[in-house]
């Protein structure tokens, strides 16, 4: 198997040990700093001042999209916000149904609890959390067969935000359970060259707004992705341009790390070429893709081929995957005239 790491690589929006920590200083804190997003964020707005004139806690809510869009920072202001606690933990994280009664019973009023991934909530926990979400109450019972008892148990009342990148695996009854649902959205360049521009301002990095525009349009769209270039190219600068990221010193630095202008790696063009050079431009099954290119059929599904989606390099059929024409475009290729034929009967 090939040994590259393509959870670790800079154009995976999947996070990286110590991104998401609570001393992160590129997290925003409040609304006003939270840049993009703004259908979401300004009715968000509107939900939280009406909650806090009411008096009320917020109403469950459930954010939704691609990973790396700033879902956690958004349930980090929502606490903010508030002005209360802020409690955080994941779907896998929650083995048991006991697990969950634990943090449910130690919350304060008004707290909110983060739960990241929670489609991949163990579906015995799942059962707990309807009442806990809908009544604000959860039954425990102890003790097995005629000696077990059941008590009721009040919470006190919070708002759970839940987070996932796949919306359309939660179960219709959680799903229907929260009141607010947000969708973010992909960030345009110029949005992400405002990120770039903030996050080089409280790193103390002098940048020019050509080479935060550089940074912004090979970052797919995504917060994490285009911080996490940021640092990689202040590294270049430091030592090619007396520090300043000019866009020159942008550009040259990304292409050094071979990232192309669309935010490609080489490891993204190497499948685009396996499929065109391997087997006509498909269709081809994911397996035997994966066999192909030496990586794991999971890690082309979950971490590769989104973004090639997203851009249109790539179909997903039913007989497998294909590259479409501005996918071989871009790899200097022409399109294999097989697949064409292929298509017609798809």
């Amino acid at each position: 198997m090939n040994d590259y790491d393509y959870e670790n690589r800079i154009v995976s929006p999947t996070e990286i040990m110590g991104e998401n920590s609570d001393d992160n200083p590129l997290r925003p804190q409040r609304l006003d700093d939270y840049i993009g997003q703004d259908k979401a964020k300004q009715n968000l707005a509107v939900f939280i001042e009406a909650a806090r004139q009411r008096g009320e806690t917020l109403d469950h809510v459930l954010l939704y999209g691609p990973p790396g869009l700033g879902k956690t920072t958004l349930s980090k202001i929502i606490a903010n916000e508030l002005g209360v606690n802020f409690r955080i933990t994941s779907g896998p994280a929650i083995e048991k149904p006991g697990d969950l009664a634990a943090i449910l019973t130690n919350l304060n009023d008004g707290d909110v609890l983060f739960i990241d991934e929670i489609h991949r909530i163990n579906r015995a926990v799942e059962e707990i959390l309807y009442p806990a979400m809908e009544d604000f109450a959860i039954d425990v019972i102890t003790g097995k067969g005629q000696m077990a008892v059941s008590y009721h148990v009040p919470l006190p009342h919070f708002t759970l935000v839940g987070a996932t990148t796949r919306a359309g695996q939660l179960t219709a009854p959680l799903r229907d359970r929260f009141g607010v649902t947000l969708r973010l959205e992909l960030y345009t360049p110029e949005e992400l060259a405002m990120i770039v521009n903030r996050s080089a301002s409280i790193l103390g990095i002098p940048i020019e707004p050509d080479g935060a525009l550089e940074i912004a349009s090979r970052s797919r769209g995504t917060p994490r992705i285009a911080n996490r270039m940021l640092k990689r190219v202040r590294d270049f600068a430091q030592v090619m341009s007396d520090g300043v990221i000019t866009l020159s010193t942008a550009r040259t630095a990304l292409e050094r790390l071979e990232i192309d202008e669309l935010g490609l790696d080489s490891n993204d063009r190497r499948m685009l070429t396996a499929i065109v050079k391997f087997y006509k431009g498909g269709p081809v099954g994911l397996e035997t893709l994966a066999a192909a290119i030496g990586e794991e059929a999971v890690t082309i599904e979950d971490v590769i081929e989104p973004y090639l989606m997203q851009i249109g390099f790539l179909n997903r059929t039913p007989r497998g995957r294909c590259i479409t024409r501005a996918g071989c475009l871009h790899i200097g290729l022409d399109m294999p005239d097989i697949q064409q034929t292929q298509l017609k009967f798809d």
